[in-house]
């Protein structure tokens, strides 16, 4: 995503947020890649792969960029970045694991906050794999 469209997509979160006095997590792209940059990971380290598109490129008019360009995405492994998230003593009273669902007041329509309060968290909270007896 480029940064013009993440800066839209920070601006249009905050219009919808505005009417519960609230803010978005972050202002623009600098913000956000600041935050990142500035998180503690450890030993996390940083990988990368490049991407290019290799499908049949038009040769009657001007192919658009993208169709041209070799794309660098780098990011660290989820799987780590979570458990260094989740072993940092000063995210203990930050992270809440609980599932939950959250209703406004006018007209019973449901807010999405976080992870947490989507379907997938609900949905393995209360499924009947996890209510079912073990036999162990």
């Amino acid at each position: 995503m480029s940064t013009a469209q993440m800066d839209m997509l920070f601006y249009l979160w905050a219009a919808t947020l505005r009417k519960h006095n609230d803010n978005p997590p972050f202002r623009n792209h600098s913000h956000l890649l600041h935050t990142i940059d500035k998180t503690p990971l450890g030993n996390v380290k940083w990988n990368r792969f490049a991407v290019e598109y290799t499908g049949e490129v038009p040769t009657t008019h001007n192919p658009p960029l993208w169709m041209q360009q070799r794309y660098e995405v780098w990011y660290r492994d989820p799987h780590e970045v979570v458990h260094q998230l989740i072993g940092n003593p000063e995210f203990a009273k930050e992270l809440d694991f609980r599932p939950y669902r959250e209703f406004s007041s006018e007209g019973d329509m449901r807010r999405y906050r976080d992870f947490m309060s989507g379907d997938w968290g609900w949905q393995q909270a209360v499924s009947e794999d996890l209510l079912a007896p073990r036999n162990n």
